[in-house]
């Protein structure tokens, strides 16, 4: 049979089938000189390893995209990721973003949230608020999503060491609603292991946070099954400074580690794989971007029908979120940040993204002003609809380069993978500091570039103009931590003391056992105690990670 009449079946079988379920925006599809446009354009000769290789969106290896019809059925999320000073003003601004057309929440937690520690805290002194939204227990994420139905909107919450706690807070918020935990969608990061290579946000040491990690699995298996249980994050591993071929190759191997793990724990792969999700980053290379996330879905697919033996095609399918670089943002000329973005978020979609964050042009100096937001949020929306970019799916399919960056991706991907495998997976990788050392290796490279002037980056090494000190900008007040600890301490005298220690009592010897810890987590929530009381609970029964140094 010819790609042609392959491509007439899939039409008629595949995506017809789709279609009833999920009927697409527009009966056709037209460009501004009236030429219809193709759901999915295929060659119309013979084409060497095309089903092995490409295949058509919604199929195995799923290079073409996760679903039969992409965008033209509905837009990627525009999730917005946001999160400052105390619960009530970030909650007004998730109200501002939904009113402007944002599509799903994702929230940012200040550095205290995402160490297991309270606003009161000696540790927290001076950063409450700073980064993100300060939670410091079931009370503040009541504030949080006030007035937000969390039936209807999805949530991701970016967080880690952290993230079994703050689910169950949002699990009870949910509760208070009406809304039972199996009708809430969304997304916890819980992603441990780039924290040991890239970012720092652990607590606990690798085996005691996976057990953490595979007990999320199991819960939301049987309790909570729309939501994502993990996000596999290679975003903060090219932040950090990796290269694109590096980013895939060490989320899938982390990606490997967890599957390994959730499956030593006795779960099946089918049972808990289609609820994994992926974060990626998108960077300025408009054309290697979009051929990493084409490789990185046929790597995944391949990986988990081959070496785990996955059968559900979801279980094969790598879905992923992505944010724009912000690394590549420049206090220089920080309007020219506007242009980066867009071409970054232009690769996210082409690639074929789930759900997208553009940055806003002054966060390298700043928490982002509403008026920055929306001119994110904005450029997604007119990508969306005034582009074209989202009318055909994978458009960039068949491009001698495109395919070419995409074969090589995989090609080098793999074989940092298989290196990984050697070292005896990507766990004990790092606990040697591989996968650490390539990143610095990488990141002292590109910078490098930079100084010699081999890369240009404009406004700052070329193009530069002298330019009055910034204004306007948003900062978060110091008098955010000292609201947030008379709260706090509000709500600890008001709550029932009694019922606060019998539950971390009986979360500690829990914890000292085998069985799910996320029950007790839950009880413990719902008697208001506090995020870092529930983290020193496990702080005292795991201890802390120490950190591999690598020079």
């Amino acid at each position: 049979m010819s790609i042609t009449d392959k491509t007439k079946e899939w039409n008629e079988t595949v995506v017809a089938k789709n279609i009833v379920r999920s009927p697409e925006r527009r009966e056709n599809f037209r460009t501004t000189s009236d030429i219809e446009l193709e759901r999915c354009f295929t060659p119309d000769f013979e084409y060497p390893g095309y089903e092995e290789d490409l295949g058509f969106p919604g199929a195995y290896p799923f290079t073409r995209g996760v679903q039969p019809t992409m965008y033209r059925g509905r837009f990627w999320t525009m999730r917005q990721y946001a999160g400052f000073g105390t619960a009530k003003e970030s909650n007004e601004r998730y109200k501002y973003l939904l009113s402007a057309g944002q599509t799903g929440l994702s929230v940012a937690f200040d550095l205290p949230t995402q160490m297991g520690y309270d606003s009161d805290a000696a540790m927290s002194q001076g950063e409450v608020g700073k980064v993100g939204v300060a939670i410091d227990s079931l009370a503040d994420m009541e504030i949080l999503f006030d007035g937000i139905p969390l039936d209807t909107v999805s949530t991701s919450m970016t967080i880690n060491s952290t993230a079994a706690i703050l689910l169950c807070m949002y699990i009870a918020v949910a509760e208070k609603q009406g809304v039972s935990a199996d009708k809430i969608s969304g997304t916890i990061q819980n992603d441990i292991l780039k924290e040991y290579m890239a970012r720092g946000t652990y607590i606990y040491p690798p085996k005691e946070s996976m057990r953490i990690i595979t007990d999320i699995f199991a819960y939301c298996k049987d309790h909570v099954p729309k939501w994502n249980t993990i996000s596999i994050s290679g975003y903060h591993i090219r932040e950090a400074g990796s290269s694109a071929v590096q980013e895939v190759a060490f989320t899938l191997a982390d990606g490997i580690a967890y599957v390994e793990a959730a499956i030593k724990a006795g779960l099946a792969v089918d049972e808990f794989a289609p609820r994994l999700a992926f974060f990626f980053n998108a960077h300025n290379n408009l054309f290697e971007e979009v051929a990493k996330f084409r490789a990185a879905r046929r790597i995944w697919a391949r990986i988990m029908k081959e070496r785990f033996g996955a059968k559900d095609p979801k279980s094969q399918m790598l879905r992923f979120h992505t944010q724009t670089a912000g690394c590549t943002l420049t206090a220089q000329q920080p309007d020219n940040n506007i242009m980066r973005v867009t071409i970054q978020a232009l690769a996210a979609v082409l690639g074929g993204t789930q759900s997208l964050h553009t940055n806003s042009r002054d966060e390298a100096l700043a928490l982002p002003t509403e008026d920055s937001v929306r001119i994110a949020l904005r450029t997604q929306q007119v990508i969306a609809y005034e582009s074209g970019a989202a009318d055909s799916i994978d458009p960039l399919a068949g491009s001698f380069l495109v395919e070419s960056l995409t074969d090589q991706i995989e090609k080098a991907a793999l074989e940092y993978i298989e290196k990984i495998d050697q070292l005896g997976g990507a766990v004990e990788a790092i606990s040697r500091g591989y996968q650490q050392k390539e990143i610095q290796d990488s990141a002292y490279a590109y910078q490098k570039a930079i100084e010699n002037n081999d890369m240009v980056i404009v406004g700052v090494n070329k193009f530069a103009v002298k330019e009055p000190a910034p204004s306007g900008l948003l900062k978060v007040k110091e008098e955010v931590e000292i609201s947030q600890k008379t709260s706090l301490a509000q709500m600890k005298a008001g709550r029932d003391n009694a019922a606060v220690a019998a539950a971390l009592t009986q979360l500690e010897s829990t914890a000292k056992g085998t069985d799910n810890l996320m029950p007790h987590i839950l009880a413990a929530v719902k008697t208001y105690a506090t995020l870092g009381e529930i983290a020193d609970v496990f702080r005292k029964v795991f201890g802390k990670h120490t950190e591999t140094v690598v020079l």
